[in-house]
């Protein structure tokens, strides 16, 4: 495996050594040198509060957390791999339901989609759809009659839509929304197990996995509908992975599919516009042999926009609003200065510090393969190197897309869950690692710390 010097350790603590300096300076910097006026947030560089506190999910935490770390790795590289896929979805579900629960079914779960500010408080507003979605933008601006709330307004209908259809079909309700919410989230893990088999080989997707299951982000992914949003655009990746590797052009329709889909629930989500150039460039040899996968791809990419368009939504329009709207309200008064580092404090912390030192790593990878001048679908003697450096590629895609929202100024604050969909691509680098289980139970130390000390919330 790459870097099994003995010097390639302590290179890697180091790197984490950084991520915690990082982290630390945004926590001071943020309570001692600005206000809660000037940041709008309760626990800087997050949007919570200091609340040490047990709850009913900890017991169950504690004991899925401890079966990775002690099992995880030698599970992932042993079990069959279509017996693995549904036992990382049903991991990941365990892990993120019982940090849910920490908080209790109500405030950890049924209640975090029905507070004012989240999809759940509008649906008694959409009882003629097609209307409202005629009528959506003139509710954006602050100022505007009945202005929808931040979250609603903050995004496309697509994820407000979604909350609606729930509720026709019968099950509405917190509970519900939430448990729909985990479902999907959990998903999001094998969605790019799937896309780093089918671009960089199995065996790294195994070792790969119990990074996924086990991710800090899970905090956020079972409170937030946008581990919903991070679950279809990773399917979305994972799809066209196998539409340009295998040459399916049902794959490529589903994958187009989902990008429209994606563009539809939140707008940054079209940067995952850089993932998708990513997987075509590893997959190009694929392209060039049957081009024709273009169409379906685009076909299905057109479906969502169109009939949203032909209800009556513009989404340029909606966008060009929501910068208005964003200006008016926090994004206005929190420092651009501040958050464009520590965002990056966030990521470290939804992500952990076994993504920090494997990216530190996956670095290394590119380096030596532009120094060696290799090809990165060089097929030959040394296929493992080739599957490392595509896997590198990846993940360097997957962080370049999460730079770019941040030097955007867009995304000031609340970034440990809006960045969710951006974070399952850097997970993945955690396959870089040697002694996997130490870095492993750093990453369930680090969600559990911060699962029970601190109130996480918008």
């Amino acid at each position: 495996m790459t870097e099994t010097r003995p010097r390639a350790v302590p290179r890697d603590l180091y790197a984490a050594a950084a991520a915690v300096l990082l982290v630390t300076a945004a926590v001071l910097v943020g309570r001692y040198v600005y206000t809660y006026d000037d940041l709008i947030v309760g626990w800087p560089p997050l949007l919570g509060r200091w609340d040490p506190h047990l709850g009913p999910g900890t017991p169950a935490a504690v004991l899925v957390a401890a079966g990775v770390v002690a099992y995880g790795p030698a599970v992932a590289a042993r079990l069959p791999w279509r017996a693995l896929l549904p036992a990382a979805w049903g991991t990941a579900m365990a892990w993120t339901w019982s940090l849910a629960l920490i908080d209790g079914w109500e405030r950890g779960i049924a209640g975090r989609l029905t507070t004012r500010q989240e999809y759940l408080s509008v649906i008694d507003r959409w009882h003629d759809i097609p209307a409202t979605l005629r009528d959506f933008n003139g509710h954006i601006l602050l100022h505007s009659p009945d202005n929808w709330p931040a979250h609603v307004a903050g995004h496309p209908p697509g994820a407000t839509l979604g909350y609606v259809l729930l509720d026709r079909i019968g099950l509405g309700g917190g509970g519900w929304a939430g448990a729909l919410t985990i479902t999907v989230g959990a998903t999001g893990c094998v969605a790019v197990l799937v896309a780093v088999r089918a671009l960089a080989g199995e065996r790294l997707a195994r070792r790969a996995a119990p990074f996924l299951v086990l991710a800090p982000a899970a905090v956020w992914m079972g409170t937030s509908a946008d581990g919903g949003f991070a679950a279809v655009a990773a399917w979305a990746v994972a799809l066209l992975a196998l539409a340009v590797t295998g040459r399916s052009l049902w794959w490529a329709a589903g994958s187009g599919l989902l990008f429209g889909l994606t563009c539809y629930l939140s707008y940054g989500l079209t940067l995952f516009a850089v993932i998708a150039a990513a997987v075509l460039l590893l997959g190009r040899r694929g392209v060039r042999a049957r081009p024709v996968l273009f169409v379906p791809l685009l076909a299905g990419a057109a479906v969502v926009p169109v009939a949203f368009t032909a209800a009556g939504f513009d989404w340029w329009e909606a966008y060009h609003l929501l910068v208005t709207r964003y200006y008016e309200g926090a994004a206005g008064v929190r420092p651009y200065a501040y958050w464009v580092w520590a965002n990056l404090a966030c990521t470290v912390l939804i992500t952990g510090l076994a993504t920090v030192a494997g990216l530190r790593r996956a670095g290394g990878v590119l380096v030596r393969r532009r120094a060696e001048g290799a090809r990165a679908d060089e097929v030959g003697a040394d296929v493992g190197r080739a599957g490392e450096v595509r896997l590198a590629f990846l993940v360097a895609a997957g962080l370049l897309a999460l730079l770019a929202a941040d030097l955007s100024g867009m995304s000031k604050a609340e970034t440990e869950r809006i960045w969710l969909p951006f974070a399952l691509w850097l997970l993945p680098a955690g396959a870089f690692l040697t002694r996997p289980r130490g870095w492993l139970t750093a990453q369930a130390v680090l969600a559990l710390l911060l699962n029970h000390l601190v109130a996480t919330g918008w």
